[in-house]
């Protein structure tokens, strides 16, 4: 008898739609700078709170900020956004480039730290990031930087899921650019 409660909430699980979840497309940078380190940390990405949920989020033509029930992005945003800027940064400018906690043996010459203020598709037909970086040279010579970014992909105001995350690669390729060009050199 206490089986049949269990079986019926089963049940009902299995007939509501599964979510669905959207990987952001690898960008390949083909620029190429020369920076000042040869090492660099990379902080994990502060992003505000409607952008560190799995759920993918859409701005509204009024500006309100919801979320799209079942579809989801295939990784939490702060953790794949901090790959995947640490990746182009790499690629970018051929240093040795890494997550913290920093993995190697030796100190890295310096750090970045990323804060987002806004991460979003809109239905007015973009994809906007924008908040502030900082870069820290830890090997003394306080070369600290900080800089604010306003960045945006064109959008269709009626995209789907699978061109939100292609317009999200694509301004984290434009983030990283900005990075390794006006604070790392």
């Amino acid at each position: 008898m206490a089986l049949r409660p269990f079986l019926l909430v089963l049940a009902l699980a299995a007939c509501s739609p599964a979510p669905v979840r959207f990987a952001v497309p690898s960008v390949t940078p083909e620029t190429r700078i020369g920076i000042s380190y040869g090492t660099v940390e990379l902080r994990e990405v502060s992003l505000p709170t409607y952008a560190q949920n799995e759920e993918i989020s859409i701005e509204t033509l009024d500006g309100g900020i919801t979320r799209q029930a079942g579809l989801l992005w295939a990784d939490l945003p702060a953790r794949a956004m901090t790959l995947e800027l640490g990746s182009l940064l790499r690629v970018i400018t051929g240093a040795q480039v890494a997550s913290e906690p920093w993995p190697f043996d030796s100190r890295p010459q310096a750090r970045v730290e990323v804060r987002v203020e806004e991460m979003v598709a809109s239905q007015r037909g973009n994809f906007r990031l924008s908040g502030q970086y900082f870069v820290a040279a830890l090997d003394g010579s306080e070369r600290g930087r900080s800089r604010s970014f306003a960045l945006s992909a064109p959008l269709s105001p009626d995209a789907g899921p699978a061109e939100i995350a292609a317009a999200r690669g694509q301004v984290t390729a434009m983030l990283a650019e900005a990075i390794a060009r006006d604070g790392l050199r």
